[in-house]
């Protein structure tokens, strides 16, 4: 079994750390640059950060706080938000962003999966796919979970199986699967929809929605195979550490790094 990640996540609104429930409630949790220093003493395996109302307010990721989080962290870090060309890409990558997370873009203009894996490396490209549960009955539960776009506000027609699979094949490196239904409730990931994304695709896939405790992590990898797990209230608010994850996890079998 390859090694897991854990990887704390920074929703961003207004300049600061944010969390809600379901994409709804925000609340405040600090100013991104010190949590993000926190994280990388806590040594997490990773960082993500995502301007979660670039894409709806039709503006730019906010590439001058991207620049401060990466002159004081030595973890790779991906960004999110408000990505729209390949110019934009190319920008959060030179401001010290390793890896790009396209949602909205890459929904509308799928081509640019492709053309940023062939510019960037597929390793640089990870489409983040925000799912919710469907009311439509369909033939099987797999293909119950709708996409939706602008930081959740817009659903679209696509099943989200069908668009992980669909991005795999573009080039995208990763997957960033988040449960619109999970998200925030602290109770547990969606184990189904990770199952079945992770056996349906060929690249590595970040769980996220719904961590309220160690035993979730342990749940999402051994039954739903995910390659790596993302959090945000647990570890925001100092419910656990990303070390007391590590811990528990190796003490149950599962390679984490140190």
């Amino acid at each position: 079994m390859l090694t897991k990640r854990i990887i704390p996540c920074l929703d961003i609104k207004d300049n600061r750390v944010v969390k809600g429930v379901k994409f709804l409630g925000l609340r405040d949790a600090g100013d991104p640059i010190e949590v993000a220093k926190i994280y990388d003493r806590q040594q997490a395996d990773e960082l993500v950060f995502l301007d979660i109302t670039a894409s709806f307010e039709n503006r730019k990721t906010l590439v001058d706080l991207v620049a401060g989080i990466a002159e004081n962290i030595y973890m790779p870090f991906t960004v999110g938000g408000g990505i729209r060309d390949i110019d934009d890409i190319r920008e959060l990558l030179n401001a010290g962003a390793d890896k790009v997370s396209l949602n909205t873009t890459a929904v509308k203009y799928p081509e640019i999966i492709s053309e940023a894996s062939s510019k960037f490396g597929s390793q640089c490209i990870v489409v983040a796919i925000d799912a919710k549960k469907s009311h439509q009955v369909t033939k099987s539960p797999s293909h119950q979970r709708e996409v939706y776009i602008n930081g959740g506000r817009t659903i679209t027609e696509l099943d989200a199986l069908d668009w992980a699979k669909k991005a795999a094949e573009l080039g995208a490196g990763e997957i960033l699967l988040t449960s619109m239904d999970y998200d925030g409730t602290k109770d547990g990931f969606d184990i189904p929809l990770t199952r079945a994304v992770t056996r349906s695709v060929n690249i590595p896939v970040i769980a996220s929605g719904g961590a309220g405790r160690p035993e979730d992590f342990y749940a999402v990898f051994k039954d739903g195979g995910a390659d790596a797990g993302l959090a945000a209230s647990i570890f925001h608010y100092q419910e656990y550490s990303v070390a007391q994850v590590k811990s528990y996890l190796k003490e149950k079998g599962i390679p984490v790094r140190n």
